[in-house]
């Protein structure tokens, strides 16, 4: 039995990915309970910011930490609204810089369709995984956040910047070719970032997950209206643990609630 609040699985690139739930002072080797029932029981909540029992509000935080926190703050989402780089403050002006003012790669990423995505150099191949993509590629090497930004906005006028989650989940996923969907891309990069295509690039990601059975429905589990499940864990991919009744619990919407794992 194992208890904690929960945050995004810690991953390992290798085939398969390997994947690892974090507790205070002890960690679960997911891949080990492939095959094996386990219950999650719903306890309390607890807040990443301030450690209350206080309701989560969105990406593990209470609603009062939300808005103040610079871990939550709008640019997160929205890259192009990044202002480090002009030395403009929206919450904590260092952790912006160090965040914002560092390489990012602008990627392609076959995860259901196509996307287009913005990471941080030093978070490659993890976005991707977090992503349950099968295929990646970077596109583009620039020096901000800001510049990665406005380089998705004008890209996603050409193709999606979402994944279909339930797609993804039961490995229905179009037949792409990349590196050929990199290469269309060339005219359609701003101005300022055109020296930063990564023109000679053809070093394509191949990401293989645990998965024993993929689903052909899937049903997601909210732990708000459902505070106990048991089920016989199937697969793992994303931040997706997969269950032999077709149920789907994402680990990463759940972070902040604490919760108890029984493992038989």
């Amino acid at each position: 039995m194992y208890e904690g609040v929960l945050t995004k699985m810690k991953t390992e690139f290798s085939s398969p990915i390997n994947y690892f739930l974090e507790f205070e002072n002890e960690f679960i080797h997911m891949n080990q309970l492939l095959d094996r029932k386990i219950k999650f029981t719903f306890v309390k909540f607890e807040c990443l910011n301030c450690h209350l029992d206080k309701e989560i509000f969105r990406q593990g935080f209470c609603k009062s930490c939300f808005f103040e926190v610079p871990q939550a703050a709008d640019w997160i989402l929205k890259p192009e609204l990044s202002k480090a780089h002009l030395n403009e403050e929206e919450r904590d002006l260092a952790f912006e810089k160090k965040m914002q003012l560092q390489p990012h790669i602008v990627y392609l990423a076959l995860s259901s369709d196509v996307k287009v995505g913005v990471t941080r150099k030093s978070q490659v191949p993890t976005r991707w995984i977090d992503q349950g993509a099968s295929q990646a590629i970077e596109v583009v090497e620039v020096p901000n956040r800001y510049l990665a930004g406005i380089t998705e906005v004008a890209l996603k006028e050409h193709m999606t910047d979402k994944t279909n989650w339930r797609k993804m989940l039961t490995n229905d996923i179009i037949d792409a070719d990349l590196i050929a969907e990199k290469d269309r891309l060339d005219d359609f990069l701003p101005d300022e970032v055109k020296e930063y295509y990564l023109e000679s690039n053809k070093n394509l990601f191949d990401l293989n997950y645990p998965v024993l059975d993929y689903p052909k429905k899937v049903k997601s589990l909210n732990l708000k209206k459902t505070p106990e499940y048991e089920g016989v864990l199937k697969g793992i991919k994303g931040q997706y643990l997969i269950f032999e009744d077709q149920t789907v619990f994402n680990i990463r919407s759940y972070e902040g609630f604490v919760v108890r794992i029984d493992i038989y």
